[in-house]
């Protein structure tokens, strides 16, 4: 599919998916509102209203510094507390517009790349929502800086600051970016209707095996080594002392790590494997992605594969994760409220950003050498062939 048809549905896409969450984060304020109290409990209300938070214009107290001191006045104090609500304001501003920038790109590539026409049309749906986390994501590392500012806080131990508002507002983006996901494919469909046969790439299958294998092995090395509890400590409690840099433990942890586990401990080893089952389920959806992805591309580049695995890294943590949200469910014994089992829903997006870009540019290189050699390999046998009565 061509850029010129492609285009559309990414800014279909795009613009939905920063209306949905704009839509969400202007919702935060009905959760005070006395019908909300007759139909959801107060526990439930603030765990959506933390979901929630985000996404929304109205700031939380940090960013109200000096407006009860001054009492609207208008003296020094109540202009402090206005320039923190407006540095708030520009934060939700680049994020929402952030959303967009970096949604557009990664839809544009996938819709290119990978058309949604017959027999690709699930795969074009699952990378584009995988995606749509992944813009979630960096729009809000993007804008971080500007509301870590609007809290009075901006000089004091970034980094870890900056970690845990990378890891906010993941919930709300799963749902969104499956809807954005959706709108985006049915799009690219209608546009690719006329484009005439797309092309196909032939790639020999023990060339995508290997390109899989090589590809989920990086990934393997984040979750199953570093994950490991004791090297996950070790990376946290990192903390040269740079100044605004400073501490910076937490922050890797968070771009580089896709789990967190440890040994069986004093929990039954039949208990300990059911959690690993979990780990298991994102390597195997990263080798069949990676496996399938090759042959569905219409052409295999670094940059398609690298975006590729990305998708696949994030699809692979969703699935993970609703797999533990199972297990926690049934394990626990209880009626456990399901926003409190999804409070782990969309974790770990920027390690799989980190990781899959790494996975995909080195089974995209993997998979060329491969299947140069063997386009080597049958040249060599081609003429012997030809030579026999």
């Amino acid at each position: 599919m061509t850029y010129r048809r492609a285009v559309l549905p990414a800014l279909a896409g795009g613009l939905l998916l920063t209306a949905l969450l704009w839509w969400a984060g202007a919702s935060a304020h009905a959760l005070h509102l006395p019908g909300a109290a007759a139909m959801l409990d107060s526990q439930t209300a603030a765990e959506l209203e933390r979901w929630l938070a985000p996404w929304s214009y109205d700031p939380p107290s940090s960013a109200w510094l000096g407006t009860e001191v001054s009492g609207g006045g208008g003296g020094a104090d109540g202009a402090v507390g206005t320039n923190y609500r407006a540095l708030y304001s520009t934060a939700l501003q680049i994020r929402f517009g952030a959303v967009f920038a970096f949604f557009i790109p990664g839809a544009l590539l996938l819709v290119r790349r990978l058309p949604p026409v017959r027999g690709r049309m699930p795969a074009a749906l699952l990378a584009i929502w995988a995606w749509g986390l992944v813009a979630g994501t960096l729009a809000v590392t993007v804008s971080a800086p500007w509301l870590i500012g609007s809290g009075g806080r901006g000089g004091y131990r970034f980094l870890p600051h900056l970690a845990s508002v990378i890891a906010s507002g993941r919930q709300v983006l799963v749902v969104t970016a499956l809807v954005a996901a959706a709108v985006t494919v049915v799009a690219a469909r209608v546009a690719a209707k006329g484009a005439g046969a797309l092309s196909h790439e032939v790639v020999p299958a023990r060339a995508a095996r290997l390109a899989a294998s090589v590809g989920t092995a990086v990934i393997a090395i984040s979750l199953v080594v570093l994950s490991y509890q004791p090297v996950a400590a070790a990376l946290q409690q990192v903390s040269p002392s740079i100044g605004l840099f400073a501490e910076p433990g937490d922050l890797l942890r968070q771009w580089l790590l896709l789990g967190a586990w440890a040994g069986p401990g004093a929990a039954p080893l039949g208990y300990w494997l059911l959690y690993r089952a979990a780990d298991l389920l994102l390597l195997a959806v990263v080798w069949w992605a990676l496996r399938r992805l090759p042959g569905l591309l219409t052409r295999a580049t670094v940059p398609a594969m690298a975006a590729g695995a990305v998708c696949a890294t994030v699809f692979g943590l969703l699935a993970s994760q609703l797999l533990r949200m199972a297990l926690d469910g049934v394990g626990s014994g209880l009626r456990r409220d399901l926003l409190h089992l999804a409070a782990e829903l969309g974790n770990g997006v920027p390690a799989a950003l980190t990781c899959g870009l790494v996975a995909g540019s080195a089974a995209a290189l993997t998979l060329r050498v491969a299947a140069s050699r063997a386009e080597i390999a049958d040249a060599a046998i081609s003429p012997q062939d030809s030579g026999r009565p």
